[in-house]
């Protein structure tokens, strides 16, 4: 079998989607890129087996826990009847800040970082080319980059991660129970750090033309032959939004950015590239978040954010916290959504040495001996020495499967003669027929079965 890498099979001259109109002024787009907001629903899953001791205790833990086992190793129960202290839904820089500081805490917290309806791992930073205002990186960082070195930082210090969808919350009752298809988890505290992602316009005809005209991620699609030389149009108005309009002037023929509100809530920095940009139309007064996992438990404003007390992480249940763009609906910056994932995880700590709920971890810490890496690997980008890196469910089927990686962008006409609609995209060929296409981020065991199914 072989398998290629970002290419996407589709139509290849699909139909034009519906016009967008800008206040009484039309406009003439024949792509859409939706950057304006919602607050994820989340869907996610359990715990994996714990090492060390733990003992109960009311003292504030401060000793460090390294982790050393799997996140992909059978669930097994945990302490005190199996109740864990605390479990964190969502990832991003509040659901991995939150992360690092409850396992800084000997809480050994279980992180599931979500995966549905486009969600990624690492939240919608994971879809951000530069990030350019987080401290310490003077010279900006790429979002994934960022999320990645919190979360190694997180699993450093024994947090458990997992990457599978949330279907069932129960916050009634304590423990509370948190449930995905594959396993179920009780604890005694839950952080909400599910996030944001796109929101859908509900546009005439729009799931007919969803990833064919309309996207959530300009820096996923953009360089794709469909919106090359295209008018193409960006709602929303913050830093995301006007991110994505700048990237997508390098492809398009022009960007209108539409904006609901009066004035762009972006950083005055962005403002200023936006407006001095000649290529890009800003319509404001256009029209264009919720969290229904726990709708009906906690509550929620009429918007659909998670309402907790001034100046806390604190929902109207206790026991349950909430971080990030899930309660934030005025800043809603990687900064302060790492904040409040601190704030969140230090909330829980003195909660449950408050309540006598606490059961700490300690395992000893390992030095790990750092491998010299060859000139060549790290030419590459890459160390080969490492077990897990890009392309870790290919290696596991090394003699039955023969990997290639196309770069859209350095090989458009590719991209072009398979109809490319965004990345990533993974194409299966068996006997020089393609078996399957498979668009968006999705989790490694659909493609390990696929591959376990046909090699």
């Amino acid at each position: 079998m072989a398998v290629r890498i970002g290419m996407g099979a589709v139509p290849a001259t699909p139909p034009p989607p519906p016009a967008v109109a800008a206040s009484s002024q039309p406009l003439s787009a024949a792509l859409l890129f939706m950057s304006s907001s919602r607050l994820r629903r989340l869907h996610l899953p359990l715990l994996s087996p714990s090492h060390g001791v733990r003992r109960r205790s009311q003292a504030v833990a401060s000793s460090s826990a390294v982790r050393s086992s799997s996140v992909e190793a059978p669930v097994t129960s945990g302490p005190a009847g199996g109740v864990e202290n605390l479990v964190i839904i969502g990832s991003g820089p509040a659901g991995y800040t939150a992360a690092i500081y409850a396992a800084r805490a000997n809480l050994k917290p279980v992180v599931f970082e979500g995966f549905q309806e486009g969600g990624v791992p690492g939240g919608q930073l994971m879809t951000t080319t530069e990030v350019e205002n987080f401290p310490g990186f003077p010279d900006g960082i790429s979002g994934p980059d960022l999320m990645d070195r919190m979360r190694r930082q997180a699993e450093r210090w024994g947090a458990e991660l997992f990457q599978e969808d949330v279907e069932y919350v129960n916050v009634k009752s304590s423990p509370f129970t948190v449930r995905s298809s594959e396993r179920e988890v009780k604890c005694h505290t839950l952080i909400l750090a599910t996030g944001a992602t796109a929101k859908r316009l509900r546009l005439p005809r729009e799931d007919e033309f969803w990833s064919r005209g309309i996207s959530a991620c300009a820096i996923c699609d953009g360089a794709s032959p469909l919106f090359k030389g295209q008018d193409l149009a960006v709602v929303g108005g913050g830093d995301t939004a006007t991110e994505e309009a700048l990237y997508l002037t390098k492809y398009a023929r022009h960007v209108h950015l539409l904006v609901r509100g009066s004035q762009l809530r972006a950083s005055r920095a962005m403002q200023d590239r936006v407006f001095n940009n000649a290529n890009i139309t800003v319509h404001f007064n256009t029209e264009a978040v919720m969290c229904r996992l726990l709708e009906g438990q906690i509550e929620l404003d009429t918007s659909g954010y998670v309402l907790v007390k001034e100046g806390s992480a604190k929902t109207s249940v206790e026991g349950v916290f909430a971080a990030g763009d899930v309660q934030d609906h005025e800043w809603r910056q990687a900064v302060t959504a790492a904040g409040s994932g601190c704030v969140a995880a230090l909330s829980v700590e003195r909660y449950l040495v408050g309540n006598d709920l606490l059961v700490e971890f300690h395992q000893p810490q390992t030095e790990v001996p750092k491998k010299e890496m060859p000139d060549k690997d790290v030419e590459m980008g890459f160390d080969i020495t490492l077990t897990k890196h890009k392309g870790q469910v290919i290696d596991e089927f090394d003699k039955n499967v023969h990997y290639v990686e196309i770069d859209i962008e350095e090989d458009p006409e590719i991209a072009e003669a398979a109809g490319i609609m965004g990345t990533p995209c993974v194409q299966f060929f068996k006997a020089k027929e393609m078996l399957r296409t498979i668009s968006g981020v999705k989790m490694k065991r659909e493609y390990r079965e696929f591959i376990e199914s046909n090699k």
